[in-house]
């Protein structure tokens, strides 16, 4: 790092970096259980993890909701003024499509799940409406689009943490320490 100590590092909030950590945790298993369900055979153990991970996404489309209000109300710090222009254009492109993503994923399997007529019951309590009306073929038209946002997102999550890193690793900024909760050692 260049010779900035890690006290005087321009962060984000802590719920900001509550709503990051949060989320990443909750895409990252989502998406591996999403893999993984759709390998099984038809059993009560796929069934559960089907309503888990619907679950999730609808946790997930709340959470992204409320961090898109935070982040609408609250300026993210600013870049370093050494970065060069095409890395700024690139972080606001890769977060927009982040942001994007955050709901396409869960609204796309949502509306999937509607037209194929599984209705959602949010940690089997809460019944939320179907977003379309039961239609085999809508649910065969609207699948894949659940499937190319949830790789999508699966890409943009992997560059973004690939430049996270090559902005500690290799530039040695403070990129990466802006999302990390400061250290209460001195």
């Amino acid at each position: 790092m260049n010779s900035i100590s890690r006290q005087n590092i321009n962060r984000y909030s802590g719920l900001a970096i509550a709503f990051h950590w949060l989320l990443a945790l909750m895409i990252c298993i989502s998406f591996g259980v999403g893999l993984y369900m759709t390998s099984l055979t038809f059993s009560p153990q796929r069934l559960k993890l089907y309503n888990w991970h619907k679950w999730a996404g609808i946790t997930i489309l709340a959470l992204s909701a409320a961090r898109l209000l935070w982040r609408l109300t609250h300026r993210a710090p600013v870049l370093p003024s050494n970065m060069p222009v095409w890395q700024r254009m690139a972080s606001h492109v890769s977060h927009g499509a982040l942001y994007i993503l955050f709901f396409a994923v869960p609204l796309t399997g949502w509306a999937y799940s509607s037209a194929a007529g599984f209705p959602i019951v949010w940690l089997g309590l809460v019944p939320l409406p179907d977003l379309v009306e039961k239609n085999r073929d809508l649910a065969e038209l609207l699948k894949p689009y659940h499937w190319i946002a949830a790789y999508s997102l699966a890409v943009v999550v992997v560059i973004h943490i690939a430049a996270a890193l090559k902005h500690h690793f290799i530039d040695r900024d403070t990129i990466l320490l802006r999302m990390i909760p400061p250290s209460k050692r001195a």
